[in-house]
Order: structure tokens, then sequence, then C-alpha cells
């Protein structure tokens, strides 16, 4: 039995398969090793059930982090999987490279996430190039939720959100200044706070100031990680993985193909491709 995980800001999505049928389907709390330590990664684990009945059988764990940046930090995961999973290999690994399998398979390409947060790289078919990207949220994840969510709340907090906006904030979130300043600066992961904004933005897409807001974001992207990316393999079309891509594809589109960028995959989950991926090798 193989587990393949895929844990990003807010969820950990799991999968279990056994000679490729899937065994269990699941979500956990997200698993990051830049917030968590082993401890409570295995208190985690310890409270799932779909984990304590299937951890002896599992013989290979697949599992891909947006915090395993380091070999330090992809040691620490390490460490509390083999812990749980006493009978397991186990391989940890960064988002970007579960992205990049997940659209690309074995095949060369630039690959972009645009969730909660936002990175990019250029991938060989085998392993991504390294680049000084994915600052994280207090320094980078333009156009992604926590972006989104930065601008939001700082339009309103200026008082420069359109009225009829102000008034739906308002009666949404019941927030004050006070409170608002008070999550984003003295919750232990504010991160989660930010992206949590992404729903206003669903809701109100159709209004030209929200429209407009998500548009900025993506230019801004581009202009970031992607432009860079084409100028040193032009030509190449750009996947996408994340929510952010995948609920605002239109807006997306727009922007790609204003900048000369050919579009490939927009893959809001990677988790089930990464699963016939990885059966498929065992």
């Amino acid at each position: 039995m193989i587990a393949v995980v895929y844990s990003g800001s807010h969820i950990a999505d799991w999968r279990l398969s056994n000679k490729g049928k899937t065994i269990a389907s699941f979500k956990t709390s997200s698993i990051n090793p830049q917030f968590n330590d082993e401890k409570h990664i295995l208190q985690l684990l310890n409270k799932n059930i779909n984990l304590i009945h299937h951890a002896e059988e599992v013989k290979r764990v697949y599992f891909f982090s947006a915090g395993a940046s380091t070999a330090e930090l992809k040691d620490l995961i390490s460490k509390s999987m083999s812990a749980f999973f006493k009978f397991a290999k186990i391989s940890v690994e960064h988002d970007m490279l579960a992205a990049a399998i997940a659209c690309c398979k074995n095949s060369k390409g630039i690959v972009c996430i645009c969730g909660s947060g936002s990175n990019a790289a250029w991938y060989d078919g085998k392993k991504l190039k390294p680049n000084n990207y994915g600052l994280g949220y207090i320094l980078a994840d333009e156009g992604s939720a926590n972006w989104l969510g930065r601008q939001l709340i700082k339009a309103f907090m200026n008082e420069t959100l359109p009225e009829n906006l102000k008034k739906k904030f308002e009666h949404r979130y019941d927030a004050d200044r006070k409170t608002i300043l008070e999550k984003v600066y003295r919750l232990r992961q504010p991160a989660l706070f930010l992206s949590s904004f992404t729903d206003f933005y669903t809701e109100n897409h159709a209004d030209p100031y929200i429209k407009n807001k998500i548009k900025q974001g993506f230019e801004l992207l581009i202009d970031t990680y992607l432009l860079p990316l084409q100028n040193e393999y032009p030509g190449t079309p750009v996947h996408f993985t994340g929510s952010i891509a995948a609920i605002f594809q239109e807006e997306l589109r727009e922007t790609t193909a204003a900048a000369g960028i050919g579009v490939g995959n927009i893959i809001r989950e990677p988790i089930n491709n990464l699963l016939t991926y990885y059966s498929n090798k065992n």
C-alpha cells in the first residue's frame, strides 16, 4: 500500500492506494514543517482513524508540503512519518514538485502554483530548476489568496473599498480595524486568515472592482515569475495548479494571453494526478 499526500496551507489531502485501487481518500489539517513540530504532526496522525487502521500496511509514503523547502524541514516531516508508518519508506518533497508531476508527469514545462500562496519553476521532466522565488506570504505570494486577502482588508481599512463592497464586507465579516489587525499580527498562522477572504471574491466576482483586483494579482504574478521563466525557456506553455488559478480561470487566461503566454493544464488539486503517477510506479 502507498500513501500520497499533498499538504497546502489549509489542509492535507490524503490518498491510500493498494495495487492501483484507492483504499481511502480523506483530508486532515495542514502539515507544514515551518509551523508544525514533530510532536504536533504525530498527534495529528494518531487522531485519524484511516491512518491508524492502515499504518502498518503502508510501505511507501510520498509526501509533498508547501513548507518542505530545506533538507532540515524535510527531515522533520520524514522523522514524524517514520515514527508513525513504521514499515514504510518515506519521501518528502516541496509542493512545487507535486505541481510539476501533476501537470507534466515526465515532460518539461513551466509550472506555477497559485492557490493560498504562489510560486513557479522550470521542470525538466525529473526535477525542478532552483530559483529565488517562493518567499512566502510576507515577502511574495503575488496573485494568490494571501495577496488578494491583503488587498481587500487594506482597502477596507484605508476606506478605499467601493461603498457597495464595503457594506457587503461589514455584513459578511462583522470585523473592525482592531480585530483584523489582531488576526493579521497576533495569530500563529496569519496566512490562513489572509487567504480566507477568497469566498468574498467568488461571491462578488461580477463586480468590476473585484475582477480588476484579480487581474492585477495575476499580472503581478506574471511579471514576477512567468515572464522571466518564459524569457529563459521561450515558447514553453505554463501549467497551473491551485484554487485561485482554477476558480478565476477567465481572468487568468485573459492576463496570460495579453502577456503572450500560452496556458497548458489548470489543475485545482494535484492529489489525484499524483496518485495515478505513483500508483503506476509501484
